[in-house]
């Protein structure tokens, strides 16, 4: 079987990254391979949009200390920003504290029940701890607000796919993955390998997610 790796562990940043300082979760961004130069005027403490885009410029060039310092004092200042508390929550996964992640990622959605980033990130926490149930229902709160969202299109039918044993819904998934946009070659040999596996009856596959 062919190893599907669910999307923001794998290409961390590139998913996730909340581009403003709006509530409402952003496309991805590109990782900048270049030094930040320091500002030469730091933001003033009551401009949130700006200390957003200096703590997100600090991201996007691998500044990661930084950029955590950054975020965690503009979530201290400005809580009701779910942005700041997603990209932080990105920080912690990115460095490996679970506890920290789901904590800010949570918060996150608390603040904006529609912010489909951080839904998706807690629906991979929750499935990399096992907790599955907990992990298609955030994956399916993330589309219920955002239905083509991508990442969690692609995350749920690989949860489907490997750890539920639901092969028809992993197949609806993956193809709403698939015409939202974010179709490749490769979920495509994953719809054609389900389908050798289990015949011609994931055509009749319940409803997409």
């Amino acid at each position: 079987m062919t190893h599907r790796v669910e999307t923001p562990l794998a290409v961390l940043l590139l998913v996730g990254i909340v581009a403003g300082c709006s509530t409402t979760p952003q496309r991805t961004l590109p990782v900048s391979r270049t030094a930040a130069a320091a500002p030469a005027v730091a933001p003033a403490a009551d401009d949130a949009d700006a200390r957003f885009k200096a703590a997100l410029e600090l991201m996007k060039t691998q500044q990661f200390a930084e950029a955590e310092a950054a975020f965690s004092a503009l979530a201290r200042d400005f809580p009701a920003l779910s942005g700041a508390l997603t990209n932080l929550g990105i920080l912690h996964a990115q460095a490996r504290d679970r506890d920290a992640a789901l904590q800010s990622f949570s918060r996150a959605v608390e603040a904006n029940p529609d912010n489909a980033v951080a839904l998706n990130w807690l629906g991979v926490l929750y499935r990399e701890s096992g907790d599955h149930a907990r992990a298609e229902q955030a994956y399916r709160r993330a589309l219920a607000a955002q239905p083509q969202y991508a990442p969690a299109q692609l995350n749920l039918g690989i949860l489907y796919d490997l750890y539920l044993q639901r092969p028809h819904d992993a197949v609806a998934a993956y193809r709403s993955y698939r015409e939202a946009g974010g179709g490749d070659l490769i979920v495509e040999a994953w719809i054609r390998e389900i389908e050798g596996r289990h015949g011609t009856r994931t055509a009749l596959s319940g409803a997409a997610p």
